[in-house]
């Protein structure tokens, strides 16, 4: 057995106990280890290289205008409470001798949104990575998310949308940022 897997197990187990439950009765009898099996594979980003898959796929094309990928489902684990956040990607980019096939974004996120989180974070790393692989004119992103940690306890705010943003080389001029927000509609 997997020495993690196993752990993770043993002490879902006891956090069973610490809780007032009986880890022992029926419909608690495999939870540790669903629960291990769920957090190896909710946290499955830090096994990846989110670099390592764009250059798989990133080619040399002399394409200069913008790309757009929008609607990236994605599912993250806020690394304050360990609860989950969910929500869309709207990710552009404008490249510069290199684009990178379609379905690489989506997987690069996936593999951001695996590790714990905080969404601002997430959406500079997402940035950071399609920048320093593809070296574009630009890069855009923006995030939007429900966050369950605001939802389920604190404040319980329910509907409530975080938006974030960040951008970097000919995205900071206020008319590429509009031509890309109108091209989410």
């Amino acid at each position: 057995m997997d020495p993690k897997k196993a752990e993770l197990e043993h002490i879902t187990q006891r956090f069973l106990q610490l809780i007032g439950e009986t880890p022992e009765r029926e419909g608690l009898h495999r939870t540790p280890e669903r629960v291990a099996k769920s957090v190896l594979q909710l946290t499955c980003g830090y096994e990846q290289d989110p670099a390592d898959v764009l250059l798989q796929a990133r080619f040399k094309e002399d394409y200069k205008q913008m790309v757009v990928v929008k609607d990236i489902e994605f599912y993250s684990l806020c690394e304050h409470h360990l609860l989950p956040f969910f929500g869309k990607v709207h990710i552009g980019y404008i490249p510069d001798n290199y684009i990178v096939g379609l379905s690489k974004l989506p997987r690069m996120v996936d593999i951001f949104a695996r590790r714990l989180q905080v969404q601002e974070h997430l959406t500079v790393q997402i940035r950071r990575c399609l920048e320093e692989t593809l070296h574009p004119r630009g890069v855009i992103v923006v995030i939007e998310a429900q966050h369950l940690c605001m939802q389920m306890r604190g404040v319980e705010k329910q509907g409530a949308t975080t938006r974030t943003i960040d951008f970097c080389g000919d995205f900071a001029e206020a008319e590429r940022r509009q031509e890309f927000f109108r091209l989410l509609q």
